[in-house]
């Protein structure tokens, strides 16, 4: 593909972003779709989200933007607009700048989730899941336990207010799932979920005890790795089916580059 004065312009916004899968699947999905356009990484710290964010607003070939860890839920309050989804979940994945350049947010996370796992031969429908984190990604994900008809959630965060905090907010928008709050222990559970980015840097420690995982269930990764992460090689040991972080990526891409439209 060759790029010119007329090449649209997407990012990824992460820290770290080394290990960011997006660039190369966005980059084929727009080769193959024929589209003039590329999608670039930038490494922005927490503190500096804000002023790049403003910057891209001013850039009249930017298209949009692929928002990862740890950028998610800051992100919702820094565009004029978010979409229901995002609004729900509180925090958004994919951001769309208008001609004018009024930005849009959007949440795709929870719904790539499923679907990547449902792609994988794992349903949600009737399970007992148990999720580590309460984070953007997380809180996605949460969600869509409830839409999707996960007969329980347990949501455990090393910040024990905002596990609650996301557990009444779920409880509100699915009633009918049943939501509790929990510590490490994952045992009596069929889905077992790191919704956290512990995983992604050496030397992390483990989002859950390991040794609490029930042999059988299946243990679900968000964390984007070729190789199995901590978690899932600690699932793997205790005789869990593993399912890795990049079909959660793979099943939004469609829907991200129909958003931003570059």
């Amino acid at each position: 593909m060759e790029i010119t004065g007329r090449t649209a312009l997407l990012a990824i916004l992460a820290d770290p972003v080394a290990q960011a899968r997006a660039p190369g699947l966005v980059n084929a999905a727009l080769a193959a779709r024929g589209l003039d356009a590329v999608l670039v990484p930038l490494r922005v710290p927490p503190e500096g989200l804000g002023r790049v964010v403003a910057a891209l607003r001013l850039v009249g070939n930017f298209k949009g933007a692929v928002v990862s860890m740890p950028h998610k839920s800051r992100a919702l309050s820094l565009v004029d607009e978010a979409t229901p989804q995002a609004r729900e979940v509180g925090a958004c994945n994919v951001i769309r700048r208008d001609a004018d350049g009024r930005l849009v947010g959007t949440m795709y996370d929870g719904e790539g989730f499923v679907a990547g796992l449902r792609r994988a031969g794992h349903e949600v429908e009737g399970r007992r899941v148990f999720l580590a984190g309460a984070g953007g990604a997380a809180s996605a994900i949460a969600f869509a336990m409830g839409k999707f008809g996960a007969a329980a959630l347990t949501i455990h965060n090393r910040t024990v207010d905002k596990a609650h905090a996301l557990a009444a907010r779920v409880r509100r928008g699915w009633p009918r799932l049943v939501v509790c709050v929990g510590g490490t222990d994952a045992s009596s559970h069929d889905l077992v979920i790191n919704g956290t980015s512990l995983g992604m840097r050496e030397g992390d420690a483990l989002p859950l005890d390991a040794r609490t995982l029930d042999p059988g269930a299946v243990a679900a990764e968000i964390v984007i790795s070729d190789e199995a992460t901590p978690f899932l090689a600690a699932a793997r040991e205790r005789g869990c089916t593993v399912h890795f972080g990049k079909p959660m990526l793979e099943a939004q891409i469609d829907l991200m580059l129909e958003f931003m439209a570059p």
